[in-house]
Parts: C-alpha cells; sequence; structure tokens
C-alpha cells in the first residue's frame, strides 16, 4: 500500500514537471529567446521616452524605433535597464558595438 502511495505521487510530480518544461519550451522561440509580446508596442512613444534626455535625440529614436519594430520591445528608462528586453540588448552592429540605446 505504501508502495503505491509513494508511486502516485513520483508520478503526479513528474508530470508536472513535464509540464513546466513544455511550457517553458513553447514561450521560447527559435533563437532561444523569450517570445516577444503578442500585442505590439507603440515604439514611437517607447523610444521618445527613451531618447529623451540623449545629447543626440533624433539619432537614438532613428536606432530605438529599428530595434523596437524588431524586438517589439524597449526597456523601460532613459538608459539601463537592458535585462527587461534581451532581444534589444543582444542586437548589435557590424563592428559588434551595441546597437540599441
Amino acid at each position: 500500500m505504501a508502495f503505491r502511495k509513494s508511486c502516485i505521487a513520483s508520478l503526479i510530480l513528474l508530470s508536472l514537471l513535464l509540464l513546466h518544461v513544455v511550457e517553458a519550451q513553447e514561450m521560447m522561440d527559435k533563437t532561444g529567446e523569450p517570445a516577444p509580446s503578442l500585442q505590439p508596442i507603440d515604439c514611437g512613444a517607447a523610444c521618445e521616452a527613451r531618447c529623451k534626455l540623449s545629447s543626440r535625440p533624433n539619432l537614438c529614436k532613428r536606432a530605438c524605433g529599428s530595434c523596437c519594430a524588431k524586438c517589439n520591445c524597449v526597456p523601460p528608462g532613459t538608459a539601463g535597464n537592458r535585462e527587461a528586453c534581451p532581444c534589444y540588448a543582444n542586437l548589435t552592429t557590424r563592428d559588434l558595438i551595441p546597437k540599441c540605446p
């Protein structure tokens, strides 16, 4: 009887673990990064807020808009916070310089 209970408990735990792995896999896209949200964001407004303190706001907004269109996200604030949007943070120029402000 005790063997049956422990076997059933093990099966339940295993099925929960498998369900968690499958859900995590579905949230990842082919590049290994989390899939972008389904609703597109307003890149213009997000980049306006991101670039408002930039010394070169037009250049900043152009680069930010390009990155936002590709990643469908912009990190919050005027600088930093790149961990909030890994796709945005990982985009680089040909010279491997971070592309997104």
